[in-house]
C-alpha cells in the first residue's frame, strides 16, 4: 500500500474480529489483471495465502498466489497447450469453470470445461448428482484431470475428472458472525460492507451506501424481487457476477420456460430452482420465446412456486432485472414512464406490481478508479456464505415491532415493504440489535423503492393503482411521516397545498349527501371520498387500536379543513363492504347509537366541540353489511387535532390526508381563510 492507503482502525479491527476472512481489495485487481476470473475465486486464494497485515507476508502470498494461477489457471488462448501438457504429465490439477451436461443418446453425462477447451471430459455421475449447479451454467471448481487414451480408444475421449472441489469457504460459522458484527458500530460495518463489495465508502452519502447495500438484499431475503434501471457503468452487474457463487447472471438473449423453470422432455429443472439469485442483465435485450415465459415468470415471483407437468414445485430464487436508461429520469417520467426500457412482454401491469422495489440506478456514479477500494473487506465467499445462512432467518416482523404502514399501501405493498426492511435488517443487524431511528432509515427506504413501482403502474393503469402517496405511523406516539421519491417533480406537495387552499370552499358537499354509499364506494375514492375498514378495530392486531381511531379523527379534519367530503367506516381499501361489526364488540352499548355516541365523545376530545356541528354521522345497509357515513363541511375555522401533547393539521390533498409542516400551514391557513395563525 501506498502512503495514502496506510491501513486504518477499520482495516484493524476486521482482521482482529474476522482473521483470515477478510482480504484486501487492491490486492484482487492486481491479481485479477490477465486472470478472467470471477472475484470470488481469486479472493478465496487471497483468503488463502495473503490473510495477513504483514506487509511481507502479504507479498510472499501474493507470490504463491500468482504461481497457482501460472500453473493451474487455464487461459482461454492457451486450451491446447494445457491438454498437451495434461498429456505429458498424465495428471494435472487445473482451476476453470465446470459445466455438465446429459447426453441421452449415450446415456451419460459429459463435462465441459470452458477454457480447457474440451466438451467431452469424463466425470462421475455421483459428482453431478452431488454438484447439481454443474447442470446449471457451471461452478468454477479445482479439478484434478487424468489423462488415459486407452480407455477411449475408439473415440479418443481421453479426458477424466479423478476429483472435483468447487472453489468455497471450508467451514462457515453464523454465530462467529453474529459475534463479529457486534464488535463494529452501524457505520463501520455499513463502510465494511461497502469495501467487500470493493468501493470505498468514503466517497459516498449514506443515502448511497444504503442504495449500494439494497443490491444485496436478493441474496439474503428468499423471493425477493428488485429492478435497477440506471445509466450505463454504475455496477449494475458486478454485484451479481462477481461476489457470490450463490447468483448467477443472464446477459440478454432468448429466455426459455425450460431455462428457467424445468425441461419437461428430461425433468431437469431451471435455475430457479437451483440458484439463490437469478439477475437479468441487460434486460433490455432479453427475448421471452413465448408469453408463457413471462406468465410462468409472474406466478413464480409471487407465489415462489412453479409448475413442473401436474405438480407444483417450490424455489426460493430471487430474481433481479437490471437495465439501462437513454434519458434522465425526469424526462422519462414527463414524456413516460419509468420501464420504458423494458422489453414490451415484461411492460405488464400484474408483472410489474410483483416487484418488491425500483432501485434509482440514475443516482449511482459511473465507476471510476478512484472510487475502488484499497482496503480490507470480506472474502467474497466468506460474505456469500453469511447471506446464504441469513436466508433461513425471518425477519419480516422488524417492521411491525414499530411502526404501520399508511392507509394508501395494500396487500401486496406492505409486503414488499417489510421484505426490503427485513433485507436491510439481516445484512446490517444480522446480531438482531437495531434502533428505531435504524429502522426508520430502512422502511422510507423500502417505502422508496415500493412507491417508485406504483407511480409508473399508476400511469400504466391509473384506475387500478390510484394509490401512491406512502406514508408510514409510529405505532407508540400515532405520528405519520410520508415518503416522496427523490426525482418526482419538486414543490409537488407545495402545488397541491396552493390549489386545494385556493379552490371555492363550497364544493356541494350537499351533492355528496344525495347520493348512496353504495353510489360512493362504486365511484371510488377521491379527494372528497375516502374509506376506512374500521374506526377503532386494528386488523393486524386483533384488537382496538388508538392509532386506527386517530386515523379516523385525521380523515374528517382533513376534510373540514380542505374542501368538505363523507368518510365511510366499515369499507375496505379495495372498496369492499366488510361492515361494523368488529367495532361493535369493542363497545358498552354494541348497536348503532352507542357507535355514534363513542364517535361523537372521540371527535370532541380530538378536536373539540365546535367543528363537530360540521359533520354529520348516519348508516346505511351496503351488500348486508352495516355502514357508517359521516359527511363533513368545510371548516369555517382551521381544524387542529391533539394527538398526545400535540396539535397537528391535517388537510385532504388529492386523494390523501396530509399533514402539513409549521410553514405549510401558515401559508395554507393564510390562502384558505385569509388570516394569519400567531
Amino acid at each position: 500500500m501506498g502512503s495514502a492507503d496506510v491501513l486504518d482502525n477499520l482495516d484493524q479491527r476486521a482482521n482482529e474480529l474476522f482473521p483470515g476472512r477478510v482480504v484486501r481489495k487492491d490486492l484482487v485487481r492486481r491479481v485479477k489483471v490477465g486472470a478472467n476470473v470471477p472475484v470470488y475465486v481469486l479472493e478465496y486464494l487471497l483468503g488463502k495465502y495473503c490473510a495477513s497485515d504483514d506487509p511481507e507476508a502479504v507479498e510472499v502470498g501474493l507470490k504463491v498466489v500468482n504461481q497457482t494461477l501460472a500453473e493451474h489457471f487455464i487461459r482461454p488462448d492457451e486450451a491446447q497447450k494445457a491438454q498437451a501438457n495434461l498429456k505429458r504429465r498424465g495428471q494435472h490439477r487445473i482451476i476453470d469453470k465446470v459445466r455438465a451436461r446429459l447426453v441421452a443418446s449415450e446415456d451419460r453425462f459429459w463435462a465441459e470445461f470452458v477454457n480447457f477447451g474440451d466438451k467431452y471430459v469424463h466425470i462421475p455421475e455421483d459428482l453431478v448428482y452431488k454438484y447439481d449447479r454443474l447442470l446449471q451454467g457451471g461452478i468454477w471448481a479445482q479439478v484434478d484431470l487424468v489423462y488415459n487414451a486407452e480407455e477411449e480408444e475408439l473415440r479418443k475421449r481421453p479426458f477424466f475428472i479423478k476429483s472435483l472441489q468447487p472453489i468455497q469457504v471450508a467451514t462457515f460459522s453464523l454465530e462467529e458472525y453474529r459475534e463479529g458484527r457486534r464488535g463494529l458500530s452501524r457505520e463501520n460495518w455499513i463502510d465494511l460492507l461497502i469495501r467487500s463489495t470493493g468501493m470505498e465508502p468514503s466517497h459516498f452519502d449514506q443515502r448511497l451506501k444504503l442504495l449500494f447495500l439494497t443490491r444485496l438484499i436478493p441474496m439474503v431475503e428468499r423471493n425477493y424481487n428488485l429492478i435497477e434501471l440506471g445509466p450505463r457503468g454504475t455496477g449494475k452487474s458486478f454485484v451479481y457476477r462477481e461476489i457470490s457463487p450463490n447468483a448467477i447472471l443472464i446477459s440478454g438473449g432468448k429466455t426459455t420456460v425450460p431455462q428457467l423453470f424445468v425441461n419437461l422432455a428430461t425433468g431437469r429443472v431451471g435455475l430457479v430452482a437451483t440458484w439463490d439469485v437469478v439477475a437479468f442483465d441487460e434486460v433490455a435485450g432479453i427475448e421471452f420465446t413465448d408469453s408463457t415465459v413471462v406468465q410462468m415468470l409472474k406466478d413464480y415471483m409471487e407465489s415462489g412456486s412453479f409448475a413442473r407437468g401436474r405438480e407444483e414445485l417450490p424455489a426460493e430464487a430471487s430474481m433481479v432485472f437490471l437495465g439501462n436508461t437513454n434519458q434522465p429520469p425526469e424526462v422519462l417520467i414527463r414524456t413516460s414512464h419509468l420501464f420504458a426500457s423494458l422489453p414490451n412482454a415484461m411492460i405488464d401491469a400484474a408483472f410489474l406490481d410483483r416487484l418488491h422495489a425500483y432501485l434509482p440506478g440514475w443516482e449511482v456514479p459511473k465507476m471510476e478508479q478512484r472510487f475502488f477500494t484499497n482496503h480490507y473487506g470480506f472474502v467474497s465467499d466468506y460474505l456469500a456464505e453469511a447471506f446464504r445462512e441469513l436466508r433461513r432467518l425471518n425477519y419480516s416482523d422488524a417492521f411491525g415491532r414499530e411502526f404501520d404502514t399508511g392507509p394508501h399501501l395494500n396487500a401486496r405493498d406492505e409486503k414488499a415493504v417489510k421484505r426490503t426492511v427485513a433485507g436491510l435488517v439481516k445484512i446490517l443487524h444480522p446480531h438482531g440489535e437495531w434502533s428505531r431511528s435504524d429502522l426508520r432509515e430502512y422502511v422510507e427506504i423500502a417505502l422508496e423503492g415500493r412507491r417508485r413501482v406504483k407511480e409508473q403502474l399508476k400511469k400504466l393503469a391509473p384506475h387500478e393503482f390510484g394509490k401512491t402517496d406512502f406514508s408510514y405511523t409510529e405505532r407508540d406516539t400515532g405520528r405519520e411521516s410520508w415518503v416522496h421519491l427523490p426525482e418526482q417533480a419538486d414543490g409537488q406537495l407545495q402545488d397541491q397545498i396552493v390549489q386545494v387552499a385556493a379552490a371555492e370552499p363550497e364544493l356541494k358537499v350537499g351533492d355528496l349527501r344525495s347520493r348512496s354509499a353504495r353510489n360512493l364506494i362504486d365511484a371510488g375514492e377521491s379527494g372528497r371520498v375516502e374509506f376506512k375498514a374500521s374506526a377503532r378495530w386494528s386488523y393486524q392486531r386483533g384488537d382496538k387500536d388508538k392509532v386506527v381511531e386517530e386515523a379516523v379523527v385525521k380523515s374528517v379534519a382533513g376534510f373540514m379543513n380542505a374542501n368538505g367530503g363523507t368518510l365511510l367506516i366499515g369499507v375496505d381499501d379495495r372498496g369492499q363492504p366488510i361492515g361494523l361489526a368488529n367495532d361493535l364488540k369493542t363497545l358498552e352499548r354494541p348497536d348503532r347509537d352507542g357507535y355514534e355516541n363513542w364517535l361523537t365523545t372521540l371527535f370532541e376530545h380530538a378536536i373539540g366541540k365546535p367543528p363537530i356541528a360540521n359533520m354529520s354521522v348516519s348508516f346505511e345497509e351496503v351488500g348486508g353489511q352495516g355502514i357508517c357515513r359521516i359527511d363533513v363541511e368545510p371548516g369555517p375555522a382551521p381544524v387542529f387535532v391533539k394527538v398526545r401533547d400535540d396539535a397537528w393539521f391535517y388537510v385532504r390533498l388529492n386523494n390523501s390526508t396530509r399533514r402539513l409542516s409549521g410553514e405549510e400551514v401558515l401559508e395554507y391557513v393564510g390562502r384558505r381563510w385569509n388570516r394569519r395563525l400567531v
